[in-house]
């Protein structure tokens, strides 16, 4: 027999209990595995305890409200998707919901069919997200070998390099999204906590260290580049 794929689950942050009930119940018919939280601060604390495939989050919550629940989950680097629910459907609402961690906004009161369709949507593009991005914990290009686990590389010359958190997770960033520009701003949420702001030359100074220990002429890169004022690449 084969096995059913796993239910996805979803955290569903809604403080209105007629709502909540309503939206639950919808989920659950579509198979989804739902929690429920009716604040900011149980939101946070259910998110830290499990693995979510999507949060629903309600602008309007007790304590700490939806806009800020969505920054801190960033400022974590948790990279679960988020689907905003609010009242409040001025552009400016909505850029800032976008602009802290949102990566969808739904204005109340929503069609059922259109919430359940977004809902599918995100997880589905996560779903890829994840599966473009799976890295082996030793990576290897050229003659050159990174153990992600270990935080240490080699090079052609069979030289080890210890590396840093920073190196580690830098390279790791720019190795999942490989011969894409990187910007600036997605390596300051990945990277750096949202509200520590290193200049540009601290993540230069990075990519220097990798063109150090990988490229052959580091004047003339192969495998680590800077785009000028948009961010940074890596290529095989």
């Amino acid at each position: 027999m084969m096995k059913e794929p796993a239910r996805k689950s979803i955290l569903l942050v809604e403080d209105e209990e007629n709502l909540h009930d309503a939206l639950r119940l919808n989920l659950e018919l579509e198979n989804y595995q739902v929690t429920s939280a009716y604040d900011g601060n149980e939101a946070l604390k259910a998110i830290s305890d499990e693995y979510f495939d999507l949060v629903i989050l309600d602008v309007m919550l007790p304590g700490i409200d939806g806009i800020n629940v969505a920054e801190s989950i960033r400022i974590r680097q948790n990279p679960v998707p988020i689907l905003i629910l609010s009242a409040r459907n001025t552009s400016a609402d909505r850029v800032l919901g976008l602009k802290k961690g949102a990566d969808d906004y739904l204005n109340k009161p929503f069609n059922l069919e259109e919430l359940l369709l977004r809902v599918q949507k995100l997880i589905e593009k996560n779903e890829r997200l994840q599966d473009r991005n799976n890295v082996p914990a030793r990576y290897v290009f050229g003659k050159n070998v990174i153990d992600f686990k270990a935080q240490e590389a080699f090079n052609k010359k069979n030289e080890r390099f210890r590396l840093s958190k920073k190196e580690t997770m830098l390279l790791k960033l720019l190795i999942e999204n490989k011969n894409e520009v990187v910007k600036r701003e997605k390596i300051l949420q990945a990277v750096w906590d949202y509200n520590v702001y290193p200049n540009t030359r601290t993540i230069d100074n990075l990519i220097l260290n990798f063109r150090k220990y990988f490229e052959d002429d580091s004047r003339n890169p192969k495998h680590f580049h800077s785009v000028r004022g948009v961010g940074y690449k890596y290529t095989e």
